[in-house]
Order: structure tokens, then C-alpha cells, then sequence
């Protein structure tokens, strides 16, 4: 099983009332069954939406937005969707979230940005995209080198 990030789309209300089901069930099931079109695996885009961006040079305002798209604020305590047999099994940091108002922030200022311009930093040759965006493992791969990757 592979480790993705996920997003998901919810009412604060929704999640208030999973984490009662989860309480108050014998089996410790939330009923966490978002809508399906409200629900996204990015995989491991986070990442390389941050390196285009700034290979890209967007400025830190908004580079600041999209990290905080991808990787939330207000750290979460899901543990109540992490119980047998129903666990979705977060994985990695802390599931965190954003409030409306910061999603209306992030939002306004991810519309500022020219999506089909910052792809276009990319270079058509696949290889050299995967180069740029991939922070150079591609060469360590060629020159036999370890990379080490680490949460901190």
C-alpha cells in the first residue's frame, strides 16, 4: 500500500459528528464516507507543486499559499478514524486542516497564480522536467548517490 497525501472536503459539522459515531459506536466506526468528488489523493504532488513553484519564481506569498494548500495549519487529532476495522490509517505528519476562512485566503491567492505559466517553466523533454522537479534524483541516480530524506 502506498502512502499518499489525501484532501478532503468537509463540513466542521461532518467531522464533529464522525468523531461522535466513533464514540459512541461498539466498533469504533465514524462513518467517514465523504462525497466522492470531495475527496482527492495528490499522491506525492505536494512536493513537486512546491519545486515548480518555485522554479517558477513565484514569490513567497504565494509560494506560501500553495505549501499551505497542500499541507494544511491546524494539526488534527483524527486518531478516532485510525480504529479496526474501519481505519483509513493516517499516515506520516500530523493530519491537519484549514479553517474556511484560511481556505478562502489560500484560494484567492492560488487564483492569482498563472497555472498554465508556471508549467511552462518546464522543459518538454520529460528527462529534464523529471530532473528539475524531482530535486535532482534523477542525477544522484546516474551517479550511484544515496538520497536521504527525513520528516523534521
Amino acid at each position: 500500500m502506498a502512502v499518499t497525501q489525501q484532501l478532503a472536503r468537509i463540513p466542521a459539522e461532518y467531522l464533529a459528528a464522525c468523531r461522535q459515531s466513533a464514540s459512541a459506536s461498539p466498533d469504533g466506526d465514524p462513518h467517514w464516507d465523504p462525497p466522492t468528488p470531495d475527496v482527492l489523493a495528490l499522491d506525492w504532488a505536494p512536493a513537486l507543486l512546491a519545486r515548480v513553484g518555485e522554479l517558477a519564481g513565484l514569490d513567497d506569498v504565494h509560494l506560501d499559499a500553495l505549501r499551505q494548500a497542500t499541507d494544511g495549519d491546524t494539526a488534527l487529532d483524527l486518531g478516532f478514524l485510525n480504529r479496526h476495522p474501519h481505519a483509513i490509517g493516517p499516515f506520516g505528519p500530523a493530519p491537519t486542516a484549514l479553517t474556511s476562512a484560511q481556505v478562502v485566503r489560500v484560494s484567492e491567492r492560488l487564483g492569482q497564480v498563472d497555472m498554465p505559466a508556471l508549467l511552462a517553466v518546464l522543459p518538454t523533454d520529460d528527462r529534464e522536467a523529471a530532473s528539475l522537479i524531482s530535486h535532482g534524483h534523477l542525477d544522484a541516480a546516474q551517479r550511484q548517490l544515496l538520497v536521504v530524506l527525513w520528516w523534521d
